[in-house]
C-alpha cells in the first residue's frame, strides 16, 4: 500500500490510490512554516480493516518530523491515533 503525497503553497494531502481511483486521503492546511493542520480523514470501504487511515497519519509524523514541523490534528480520527500513541505527541 503506496502512500503518495501531494502538496500547494497552502494544503497538502496524503492518499492512497489504485488504479488512478483514490481510496484513502488525509487532507492538511499550512499554518506557516512550522505547523500543519489535520483537517480531514477518509478511507473507502475498499480499504476498511486494513489501517490505512493510521497509516495515513503515520506518513504525515513521518513527514512532520523530516522537515521539523509540527501537527495539530482538528480531524477526530486524526486527534483518536495521537490519543492512543504517545510515541507520536513529539510532533503535537
Amino acid at each position: 500500500m503506496e502512500i503518495k503525497h501531494s502538496e500547494t503553497t497552502n494544503k497538502g494531502e496524503f492518499y492512497i490510490e489504485e488504479n488512478g481511483e483514490k481510496l484513502a486521503e488525509m487532507t492538511y492546511s499550512k499554518a506557516g512554516d512550522a505547523m500543519i493542520i489535520i483537517d480531514h480523514t477518509q478511507v473507502s470501504d475498499k480499504l476498511r480493516g486494513t489501517g490505512a487511515g493510521k497509516k495515513l497519519v503515520l506518513k504525515a509524523v513521518e513527514y512532520s518530523r523530516a522537515h521539523n514541523i509540527k501537527i495539530l490534528p482538528l480531524c477526530p480520527f486524526a486527534k483518536s491515533v495521537f490519543d492512543k500513541d504517545p510515541d507520536l505527541s513529539d510532533v503535537l
